[in-house]
């Protein structure tokens, strides 16, 4: 018995990790018992990441460990070291794309946790991974590591379909089913509700043709076999569900409080940086609502804010709420005699009651403007990490609904 993790097979033009680890299960002697599959994801600044930084790892039962052991070294040698180097520019960022770099490893038994809880929040050098019991590979043991180190304490799952090898045309699957399966009580984040869009299926060359979320397995199971049963949807080369940290929130410690100093906002896209006393924190124009309360902001507002901090010391921000706002804007007095509001007179004239006719000077009061939203506010559904805890889920709102006002 023992752990074996899967990590960095593929890259911007191609590959991909998850059916990487099918591939190598179903190519296992029949005497190997295949536990439940893990599908881990971890620091999403990563600098070696690509698309959704995520790392396998299942847990197999043999009776004979060295000869499971040398099934992998051929598989290892045959199948997976050849994806070493490759590398796709990438069109959407200006960020450097790293070549694949797979690894593998082994443990008899699982690693602390400490590893995942580090390797989820900050960089994980090779150099700082605990010794396995056998290891291949490169950069790629970092996440197979910590996704055997994942100590499952939130789960969700996401059962995954790929596509049949060699097909680059756009996929096909079952709209009207994909519809059904967001109608279903335990899936979560299947479509999204601005623009009407399926979020189960991924862009660009990765042979996934699905993969949906859910809260438990059965409905992951469930949906899976509804949408590649359905008419519209294209044949499929395999599928699996896999238990994962996804809508974990893990990646995140404790929320940030700060005053903001200023807000500088890019006008071409209209970027937010809201300047504080934390450092910047940054509201990206797909954040959504986020970036609509960010660029709300004035100096002097008390606000707290989630996200990670990168090494430039710059928050990403994934949730935001007002707690304290300046006074905005200001409007005219009442009449201490018939208790309405004055009203002008014109420019330079002051003010005057429009009962009583009593004038009075051209002062204004300063008064409260609502911010846009109250408590918290997330980016859509759409924009949100893999990681990212639905505010609806959060037990830290601290009673503070999520409400536009």
């Amino acid at each position: 018995m023992g752990w074996l993790g899967l990590d960095d097979t593929d890259h911007l033009g191609g590959g991909c990790t998850t059916q990487a680890m099918w591939r190598l299960l179903a190519s296992l002697p029949s005497s190997v018992t295949v536990r439940e599959l893990r599908l881990v994801r971890l620091w999403p600044l990563a600098p070696g990441r690509t698309r959704g930084n995520a790392a396998v790892a299942v847990e197999l039962v043999s009776n004979d460990v060295e000869v499971l052991l040398a099934h992998l070294d051929d598989h290892w040698a045959a199948y997976l070291l050849p994806l070493s180097g490759a590398v796709e520019a990438s069109h959407h960022s200006d960020r450097e794309q790293q070549p694949a770099d797979p690894g593998m490893v082994w443990f008899d038994q699982p690693p602390s946790s400490a590893l995942y809880w580090r390797a989820v929040r900050e960089h994980v050098p090779v150099a700082a991974l605990p010794v396995a019991d056998r290891a291949w590979g490169g950069l790629g043991r970092v996440g197979a590591t910590a996704a055997i180190a994942w100590p499952a304490d939130t789960v969700t799952y996401e059962a995954i379909a790929w596509r049949m090898d060699g097909r680059s045309d756009p996929r096909r699957v079952d709209d009207a089913v994909m519809k059904d399966v967001d109608r279903m009580k335990g899936t979560f984040l299947t479509r999204d509700p601005r623009r009407g869009t399926a979020l189960l299926a991924p862009r660009g060359p990765s042979p996934v043709l699905f993969g949906v979320r859910a809260h438990d397995r059965d409905s992951a199971e469930h949906a899976a076999t509804l949408l590649i049963n359905g008419p519209g949807t294209e044949p499929v080369d395999g599928w699996a569900v896999f238990a994962t940290n996804q809508a974990s929130g893990d990646h995140l410690g404790e929320d940030a409080r700060s005053t903001v100093e200023g807000v500088d906002v890019h006008h071409a896209r209209k970027h937010a940086t809201v300047l504080t006393a934390d450092g910047p924190w940054l509201a990206y124009a797909e954040s959504g609502d986020v970036n609509r309360l960010a660029r709300w902001l004035q100096a002097g507002d008390l606000v707290e804010g989630r996200g990670l901090v990168d090494e430039t010391g710059r928050r990403h921000l994934e949730a935001l709420r007002v707690v304290q706002h300046i006074p905005r804007g200001q409007r005219r007095p009442m009449c201490g005699s018939c208790d309405v509001r004055l009203k002008s007179m014109g420019r330079g004239q002051g003010l005057r009651c429009p009962q009583c006719k009593e004038r009075s000077e051209g002062r204004w009061d300063a008064c409260t403007k609502p911010p846009p939203f109250e408590g918290w506010v997330e980016p859509p559904d759409g924009a949100r990490r893999h990681l990212a805890r639905p505010l609806a889920w959060d037990d830290r709102q601290h009673g503070t609904d999520h409400q536009k006002v």
